[in-house]
């Protein structure tokens, strides 16, 4: 069975950093593309950043300049290192792949910030 495992989440105060990592598992063979989402109490799912199928790398404006996404091809991971983090970044944080051309979502986890 494929799935997606996060960790990573938790408590961080205004300024602090935290890395989120996404683990693929399961009889893969292909992976067209995977990322990060997130979604806010009272609000709608958005992309934070991915890889499209061809490589290159997406970020909402909200967050360039403060996170980056890297892979590990090897290991069929995804990370996401978000610094200066701010109250406004308090969501529940949701990796998201196309694998065996089928979309898949993790179980999500949970990102605070605050004081």
């Amino acid at each position: 069975q494929v799935q997606l495992v996060e960790s990573g989440g938790g408590l961080v105060q205004p300024g602090g950093s935290l890395r989120l990592s996404c683990a693929a598992s399961g009889s893969i063979f292909r992976i067209n593309a995977m990322g990060w989402y997130r979604q806010a109490p009272g609000k709608e799912r958005e992309l934070v950043a991915g890889y499209t199928s061809g490589g290159r790398t997406n970020y909402a404006d909200s967050v360039k300049g403060r996170f980056t996404i890297s892979r590990d091809n090897a290991k069929n991971t995804v990370y996401l290192q978000m610094n200066s983090l701010k109250p406004e970044d308090t969501a529940v944080y949701y990796c998201n792949a196309n694998l065996n051309y089928e979309e898949h979502w993790g179980q999500g986890t949970q990102v605070t910030v605050s004081s």
